[in-house]
């Protein structure tokens, strides 16, 4: 659903209440997004506005962010020139897609000066710019003019975005009207629910002036498709602003998005490494296939021995009984004409044994390759399982750790360390059910979980190690299948149906010494045949533990 020009009209709207407030701080989470907290009538409001290139947008939000440690310069510039300002006003230039700040501070000198903070929603061209009157102070994004005929840097004159050529909505006559889409901030989206009806449009063009919105989400089936700020719709959920509407909208999707970029590196990485795995598997299966008859070696050696002073120098094949079978047939067996009998078994001793001692370290690698394997394909099940930076960098620490990624160096900066990554708790029917997340959190429920603890995981499927607090009690059947939804609905077997999840008590389940992280081997265990629902997920309300 793109954030139009109804969507800002709604927002600018809600947004008037910040007039007169004081801008107390300032931070700048992500290169495209800056939290503003507002002071005004008594109360905080925390403004967010976000060039992000999929979800640009601003709204009120009681997100709060952790900032870097050091401030990017964008966010430094807008401290020193709005820090402490007054906001005098909030607009919308008719429907555009843009919305401008002006804000009142004081320089560096003590007098009073006026900057517009712009925010341009413009899909992949969106941006957040400081103006010192017509001037650019600086943007989330700079823009030079070999990347667009409207370039936007620091001390260059900022010019609007191209006119679109559309009609101003608020200048609606029913002889000339055509199409809602024709006309200024109306996306297609609006446009399909708007219709063709001039009566409905101009309805909604006179709500819009008169402040008059109501926030909807729109729902397929389960999940959110598409939000609106009039009319009413069926399968749809009102909220009481809308900024909470939006809020609730893009939450999940923004976060999303965003874990999905940060990941990218580690998922190709890992990606990468599990496509290596998987061709060591066919070399060794071709390498295999080579010295499978390295036993006939031994024979044919064995065999020139027994009768070495029969075979004549020079001979080429030596036609010898072998004695080995029931019936001692007589097989033909090559040699080097140049060496005598006892050279020639030797050869034969010789390439047995190199191919024994290709056997044998194959079978080690073999082992090696498939312990690795599985452990890549449970990291990259981790990645996908990953809700915030916390779990990744927990993940990528994790990968450093077994030497596939080089470390980061330690910053040396109080407060430097990542909030720790935690799993998920999930509580039914009163009993708690522990999900982990990636490796070490799995490695650690398994070390906290007592022995009388139900353990489980999908059986032969990347996923989560899963933890029931039995309380030293017997665990009802119901709590149990709960557990086991959870179980294969964070697995790699989300999208498919009956996964086999086994489980057992945690007594029951050890982790070899040097296994790699997440690796346990289990025995005397049960097996549950569950479908994964997501509804049923939803409906037992996880959050993260501590």
């Amino acid at each position: 659903m793109a954030f139009d020009g109804i969507a800002i009209a709604a927002i600018t709207h809600e947004l008037q209440t910040l007039i007169g407030g004081r801008i107390d701080k300032i931070t700048q989470p992500e290169q495209d997004e800056i939290f503003l907290t507002i002071r005004a009538h008594g109360s905080n409001f925390r403004l967010m506005l976000t060039c992000n290139s999929s979800f640009p947008r601003l709204h009120l939000t009681n997100l709060a962010k952790e900032s870097p440690l050091v401030a990017p310069m964008f966010c430094m510039v807008l401290r020193k020139h709005i820090g402490g300002g007054r906001v005098k006003s909030i607009s919308q230039p008719s429907l555009e897609r843009i919305v401008q700040m002006q804000i009142e501070a004081r320089n560096e000198m003590g007098d009073l000066t006026e900057k517009t903070l712009i925010l341009e929603v413009m899909g992949r061209h969106s941006n957040i710019i400081l103006l010192d009157g017509e001037r650019v102070l600086d943007s989330a994004k700079h823009v030079s003019l070999g990347i667009s005929a409207r370039p936007v840097l620091p001390g260059l004159p900022y010019a609007p975005p191209p006119s679109q050529n559309k009609k101003d909505p608020f200048l609606l006559e029913e002889s000339t009207f055509t199409a809602p889409f024709d006309y200024t901030g109306i996306s297609k989206s609006s446009a399909g629910l708007i219709g063709d009806d001039f009566s409905v449009f101009y309805a909604l063009m006179e709500d819009i002036k008169g402040g008059r919105f109501y926030p909807s989400v729109l729902y397929n089936g389960e999940k959110p498709a598409g939000f609106a700020f009039f009319g009413e719709h069926p399968h749809s959920r009102s909220f009481d602003s809308p900024s909470q509407m939006v809020e609730f909208f893009y939450g999940e999707k923004d976060n999303q998005d965003r874990i999905h970029q940060k990941s990218a590196d580690m998922r190709k990485l890992v990606g990468n490494l599990i496509a290596r795995c998987i061709k060591k598997v066919g070399m060794f299966e071709k390498t295999e296939k080579e010295i499978e008859g390295r036993d006939h070696l031994r024979l044919m050696g064995e065999l020139i021995t027994a009768n070495i002073y029969a075979i004549k120098p020079g001979a080429k094949v030596a036609s010898l009984q072998n004695y080995y079978e029931e019936d001692a047939p007589i097989i033909d067996i090559p040699l080097d004409p140049q060496k005598s009998a006892a050279e020639n078994a030797q050869a034969y001793f010789k390439k047995y044994n190199k191919q024994k001692r290709t056997a044998d370290a194959l079978t080690v690698q073999v082992a090696q390759n498939a312990e690795e394997l599985a452990y890549l394909e449970a990291v990259l099940q981790s990645i996908e399982l990953s809700e915030d930076i916390h779990d990744l960098a927990q993940i990528r620490a994790e990968l450093a750790e077994q030497g596939f990624v080089k470390r980061r160096p330690a910053s040396s900066k109080k407060g430097s360390q990542s909030a720790k990554s935690k799993p998920l708790l999930f509580v039914t029917e009163g009993y708690e059910i522990f999900v982990g997340k990636n490796n070490h959190q799995n490695d650690q429920l398994l070390k906290t979980a007592e022995k009388d603890d139900i353990w489980m995981h999908t059986k032969n499927i990347p996923g989560s190690h899963v933890i029931i607090k039995t309380r030293g009690g017997n665990v009802p059947d119901s709590v149990l299948e709960a557990a086991a939804s959870l179980c294969a609905y964070y697995s790699k077997g989300r999208g498919s149906s009956m996964i086999a999840v086994d489980y057992c008590p945690r007594k029951n389940v050890k982790k070899p010494s040097g296994a790699k992280p997440g690796m346990v081997i289990y025995e005397s265990y049960n097996t549950a045949f569950i479908t994964p629902d997501e509804n049923f997920v939803k409906s037992l309300g996880g959050q993260i533990d501590g």
